[in-house]
This record gives C-alpha cells, sequence and structure tokens, in this order.
C-alpha cells in the first residue's frame, strides 16, 4: 500500500467510524498534540486528544436524530513523513440542503512508520441570505396598499431618516414622504395601481439595493418610471432609507 493509499484508508476508516458513532475509532490514529478547529468554538481550536475526545459525545447525541456523515469527495496529497487530506461531506439531519456540504482539511505525519493525525480543521462556508424575497415581497404588498389606498400599510417599511427624490422634488424624513403619498392618492378618485415588476435586487449584510422600472396607473393612463431604492435592516425588517424616481429627459 503506497501512503497516498494509507492515508486515504485512514480517513474512510475515520468518517466511517464517526457516522457509526464509534469513538475509539474515531479517536485512534489521532496525536496527543492534535489541533482542530471545528465549526463550533472555541475560536482558536480544541488542542489535545482529550478535548478532542470531549466533542464527539455531543455530535453521536445530534446524529442519532438521523444524521448522516459521509464523503462525498477526497484528495489527499503524501510525502514520505508528512501528508495532507481535503474533503467534502454530507453532515446533515433531514430535510436539511444536501447542496450544503462540510469541509474538511486534515494534515498528517508519520510517526514510528504510522500515519498520525495532527491536525483538522471542519467548517461550513457561511450562508449570505439574499435580501430580494423580502424586498420583492414588499413591493408586491406596496402595490396591494395602494389599490386600496392605505396609507398607513405603506409608510410601514419607511425610515424615518428616509431621503426620497421624487419625481416633482426633494424630500426628507417620513412625515414628509407620507405627505407627498397622501398627495398622491387623493389627486384621483379612481383607482390607483402600482406595480413594480421583476426588480434586481442586490443585497449584502444589512443593506439592499433594488432598481426596477415602475409602472403607475391612474384614472386609466399608465406612466412608467425609473426607479432606485435603498433598504436597510433594522430589526429584522427591512426599511427603505433612500430612493430616486425619474423620467427621462424628452
Amino acid at each position: 500500500m503506497t501512503d497516498e493509499q494509507a492515508v486515504r484508508t485512514l480517513i474512510e476508516k475515520w468518517v466511517t467510524a464517526v457516522h457509526a458513532g464509534d469513538l475509539d475509532t474515531v479517536l485512534a490514529d489521532h496525536a496527543e498534540d492534535l489541533v482542530m478547529f471545528d465549526v463550533p468554538p472555541p475560536y482558536d481550536g480544541v488542542r489535545g486528544l482529550d478535548a478532542y475526545r470531549d466533542t464527539w459525545p455531543g455530535f453521536f447525541e445530534w446524529q442519532r436524530a438521523g444524521a448522516s456523515f459521509e464523503l462525498e469527495s477526497l484528495e489527499v496529497t503524501a510525502g514520505s513523513d508528512v501528508a495532507f487530506a481535503f474533503a467534502l461531506l454530507h453532515c446533515r439531519n433531514v430535510g436539511d440542503d444536501p447542496r450544503r456540504l462540510l469541509r474538511l482539511t486534515i494534515g498528517l505525519r508519520k510517526v514510528d512508520g504510522r500515519w498520525t493525525v495532527t491536525h483538522e480543521h471542519h467548517s461550513f462556508p457561511l450562508e449570505v441570505e439574499s435580501a430580494a424575497p423580502a424586498i420583492e415581497a414588499l413591493f408586491d404588498q406596496w402595490g396591494a396598499d395602494t389599490a386600496t389606498r392605505n396609507l398607513d400599510a405603506l409608510m410601514e417599511p419607511i425610515a424615518e431618516d428616509v431621503v426620497s427624490y421624487e419625481i416633482d422634488g426633494n424630500y426628507t424624513g417620513k412625515a414628509a414622504v407620507r405627505e407627498v403619498c397622501a398627495a398622491g392618492l387623493a389627486s384621483d378618485p379612481g383607482t390607483i395601481t402600482l406595480k413594480i415588476p421583476d426588480p434586481t435586487v442586490e443585497s449584502d449584510g444589512d443593506l439592499a439595493v433594488a432598481w426596477s422600472v415602475d409602472h403607475v396607473t391612474a384614472s386609466g393612463d399608465e406612466t412608467t418610471s425609473r426607479a432606485t431604492r435603498v433598504f436597510r435592516r433594522t430589526g429584522g425588517d427591512w426599511k427603505l432609507i433612500h430612493q430616486h424616481l425619474s423620467y427621462p429627459a424628452s
């Protein structure tokens, strides 16, 4: 058996043991001075074989609820005395996204002719939540509230410090924007509709930017305007902090 094959066999045996909850086999072939960077804390890693041992009972308990721990891919590079491997694994419970894979890097050294694990690094990629569904739902609600002339509901997602560049002027503060919206709703006794189809939304953390072509219908006439809107997430809710509406110059 080549060194690469030996390392691969060691890791495959370890994965099988983790899935089976076989603690003795999980600990086998690990150095006393092992350092592991795990998914949960501590930030500076789990240090030493005893501390490593203590991390597993809780994981095994979680796994007994039906979770899996299985290799998706494994790459091994081995020298004469040092080796490393990186792998992707399915580490998930029933109902979890199968595309979300655990990342694993393992460092090994040969001690007395035997490959020994000296370092493990486990992690999941950070999940960046897109603001698009929430912003699109907000736009749909704006459309519904416009049709029913529900001014209070229209103002709900507006930040107190909003700055709005409207078609007819610039307005600062929620109260000023409320006056503009109230005047618009009162300007036509007939049906007024607002549609914001296919907006583009880009987000990062608690900020989101959306741009779209808005369609407004009043007295049977439809107008379109260009719109750029900036939202800030506050207390879990997205609030409009800036909008810029315009028509192209004729």
